[in-house]
């Protein structure tokens, strides 16, 4: 679901899991993405209306979507959501049910001299969370989304981190960790509209890993979601088996994907099937996929037909 086309023939595969299918039924189907940004309701409007079909938010999983199983912990305690444009990640954190919820525009706007080389402009201001962070402890950083500027989101975390939650606060032993780190998309390359792929979260990772290495020694210790790691397998595995007992009772069905690297690994690595369709990230003059998949397809309704004829001829060998 990266940029800002949908890929070739997706209205076909949803119109084929919605019922237009030999079984005349429709197949429960959760859209995963190590994308985000947005809330899943206004992730689900826009796919409904791109893909001239109707899609439920609790079929959406994002990057950050995972981030819900941590509410319970952290409802109540300051966390720094990184990303995304403006405030929309403190919206979708409030969304989720973190009521403390702070951005790097809210730092800025407490203090702006913590990164002088940007101007936090009168819109940005008025956006902002008023807070005091020299006696607001951070409790957690979400790096939710592909921040958009690298440089002061490095320098607020490290500031964090080095401080024990409290900024402007003395640097506590490296060796203490308190705070929880998570990064929501491990991607190092994502596909958008530009011809070539782009630098993701996983990069910003490797930025931050590697200055915040030459300010203390080490590296911090953090928790990865996004595809593939098993958190957010598992996650989607709940979501994807709650649907199914909801129309149909118990039940698998193949996994759909598009890039070599993360669906495909992760697939694998769950014991899902899985398909490599040919219009994400992989590109199959290149040389074969570094994860091999149970099969490949040119494009998302040939993948959606082979999965359907495939459950047909399964179902038939067990009658």
């Amino acid at each position: 679901m990266g940029g800002h086309k949908p890929l070739p023939k997706a209205r076909n595969a949803l119109k084929i899991l919605n019922g237009d299918n030999p079984l005349n039924v429709k197949i429960p189907y959760i859209l995963l993405t190590n994308g985000g940004g947005q809330t899943e309701y206004e992730r689900a409007q826009i796919l409904s209306s791109r893909l001239d079909t109707r899609i439920s938010p609790s079929q959406i999983i994002q990057a950050h979507t995972v981030l819900k199983d941590y509410v319970d912990e952290y409802a109540d305690k300051a966390v720094l959501c990184l990303g995304g444009v403006g405030d929309t990640m403190r919206k979708v954190a409030e969304s989720y049910g973190f009521r403390k919820a702070y951005t790097t525009t809210d730092v800025l706007a407490w203090n702006s001299s913590i990164w002088p080389f940007i101007h936090v402009t009168e819109s940005e201001l008025a956006s902002a969370k008023p807070v005091d962070f020299s006696r607001t402890p951070i409790s957690a950083v979400f790096v939710c989304h592909d921040p958009r500027n690298w440089g002061v989101d490095v320098q607020i975390m490290c500031d964090v981190l080095q401080s024990g939650g409290l900024l402007e606060g003395p640097y506590v032993d490296a060796t203490k960790q308190t705070i929880q780190v998570v990064f929501c998309n491990p991607d190092l390359l994502w596909k958008s509209d530009f011809p070539r792929p782009r630098l993701g979260q996983g990069a910003f990772k490797a930025s931050f890993q590697a200055v915040y290495k030459m300010l203390t020694g080490s590296e911090y210790p953090y928790t990865q979601f996004g595809k593939p790691t098993k958190p957010t397998y598992d996650y989607a595995r709940r979501v994807l088996h709650n649907l199914l007992d909801e129309t149909y009772g118990p039940g698998n069905l193949p996994h759909i994907l598009n890039a070599a690297s993360s669906d495909i690994a992760g697939a694998n690595a769950a014991e899902w099937s899985s398909v490599l369709v040919h219009t994400g990230v992989y590109d199959p003059t290149a040389g074969p996929p570094a994860h091999s998949p149970t099969h490949q397809a040119q494009d998302v309704e040939e993948a959606v037909l082979w999965a359907v004829e495939r459950e047909l001829s399964l179902l038939k060998e067990g009658l």
